[in-house]
């Protein structure tokens, strides 16, 4: 059974589709020790040699995808140029050549599929078959009603118009607000570029699924392979399935669930409350990164002191305000009305202490010093 050379490379695990085709275009591929340079040749894996730069191209005995929670600060690439960390140095034990699907950039974090099965990766990746993608995103402050209808409408951008498939509040903080947008396309930085089209400021933005696997259970850096099910589901997704692609625009209800986004020591995202079946944490489990006072610990209370430090104790002083020098005096409780005495330190008990007995201190001879 013949099939396309590009088709076949993909296939093998070289490259995702469109990057076989580049490589065939640029000479480095032969078969059966004849250089092809021309797209559409038919080859049959069976019978013919493929070679890349000189080295034999055999399919894989089994394909493999898996998912990772890529973290902030990493290049979605297998090497980088610059030396940058890239998500190849978060799949140790990994033994299959894969490679990613798509691009999430260098700040943002999430879900990223890697798989040996080039073919999948090009439907999940061109903007060609639609797949779409969803992400939570944090912006500064409150947006407003119409830039976000904005956003669905479409906006102008330097490489073309483009548009939100879909867009909405996912839930406020104090300062900031989380968005939900799905787009339809994988353009550099598109949800950024967005963002800053109609003035909103993006804070942080997280992928949370891909392709409906999520990232739930998950923490940053981690790994896991996906099971039969799950890579059939994303086969009739784009059409790659026993049932085509009618079966790709018909999933069940309840099956794309989000998880707790980006979620570490109290930072992150909230959590999606909207699927079915999810359970709200308590409230203390949804504080904002930004609501946090420097050291991660508030006073009692809730409110910081002016400067954002707790006196000693971690308990504020009467009002709320700290004393001169941000120390509070000894016993940790403020002399009346909330001022300490020059120096930060309270007087002796009696001194200035209406209806308290007087207190000397104990004398020591000579002696005994």
């Amino acid at each position: 059974m013949t099939e396309r050379l590009q088709r076949f490379l993909a296939h093998a695990g070289i490259a995702s589709r469109r990057k076989a085709e580049e490589l065939i275009v640029a000479g480095r591929v032969s078969v059966n020790g004849v250089r092809v340079d021309r797209l559409g040749t038919q080859i049959d894996p069976s019978n013919d040699l493929v070679t890349l730069d000189g080295k034999p191209v055999d399919r894989p005995e089994t394909e493999a995808t898996y998912i990772l929670y890529k973290p902030s600060g990493c290049v979605t690439t297998l090497s980088d140029p610059e030396g940058r960390p890239t998500v190849a140095d978060y799949l140790g034990g990994v033994k299959e050549r894969v490679f990613p699907v798509g691009r999430l950039d260098y700040d943002a974090e999430g879900a990223v599929l890697l798989t040996t099965d080039g073919e999948l990766a090009n439907r999940l990746s061109h903007p060609r078959y639609g797949h779409q993608r969803v992400y939570l995103v944090k912006v500064k402050g409150v947006p407003e009603p119409e830039a976000l209808k904005q956003l669905v409408a479409g906006v102008q951008l330097d490489d073309g118009p483009a548009r939100a498939l879909e867009c909405g509040i996912h839930e406020r903080t104090e300062r900031n607000t989380w968005i939900r947008m799905v787009v339809g396309e994988g353009r550099n930085h598109l949800v950024k570029r967005l963002c800053a089209a109609v003035g909103l400021a993006v804070q942080r933005l997280f992928r949370p699924e891909f392709g409906g696997i999520t990232v739930h259970r998950l923490r940053p850096g981690k790994y896991r392979l996906l099971i039969a099910e799950e890579v059939a589901g994303l086969k009739n997704r784009v059409g790659l399935g026993r049932h085509g692609a009618a079966a790709a625009q018909h999933e069940p209800d309840g099956w794309l669930v989000l998880p707790k986004a980006a979620r570490r020591h109290g930072h992150g995202p909230p959590p999606v409350k909207t699927f079915p079946g999810s359970k709200t944490p308590p409230d203390d489990e949804t504080t904002a990164d930004d609501e946090m006072p420097p050291g991660g610990r508030a006073p009692s209370g809730g409110r910081a002191p002016p400067g954002g430090r707790a006196p000693p104790g971690g308990r504020a002083p009467p009002g709320g305000r700290a004393p001169p020098g941000g120390r509070a005096p000894p016993g940790g409780r403020a002399p009346p009305g909330g001022r300490a005495p020059p120096g930060g330190r309270a007087p002796p008990r009696g001194k200035g202490s209406p209806g308290r007995k007087p207190f000397f201190p104990r004398k020591h001879s000579a002696a005994k010093r």
